[in-house]
């Protein structure tokens, strides 16, 4: 009985519409397998996430030397400030 009721059923159907089943079919299993290679590429991307990235070592090494040399430029700095400032003190006081 089920069969004849598929029958009338199929009969009843306009033209063309196991055609669009059969496309919705399609693409709904496309669908499915592009949201499970998204999940895939997220896990993906959540797992290397919290792999250090081996260029921040040398970043930080760089970042390190870095302020080291701006820490010594300054100091240098003070020390020829404080060369001028007595020289133009000593001058002050020859002329003056």
């Amino acid at each position: 009985m089920s069969t004849r009721k598929a029958s009338v059923a199929q009969s009843d159907a306009p033209p063309g519409a196991p055609d669009v089943v059969q496309q919705l079919l399609a693409e709904r299993r496309e669908l499915k397998v592009a949201n499970e290679r998204m999940r895939l590429e997220l896990d993906e991307a959540r797992s290397a996430r919290t792999k250090p990235d081996r260029r921040l070592g040398l970043l930080e090494d760089e970042n390190r030397r870095l302020r080291q040399e701006l820490a010594a430029t300054r100091a240098e700095h003070e020390v020829l400030l404080e060369g001028l400032a007595r020289a133009v003190e000593g001058l002050e006081r020859a002329s003056g």
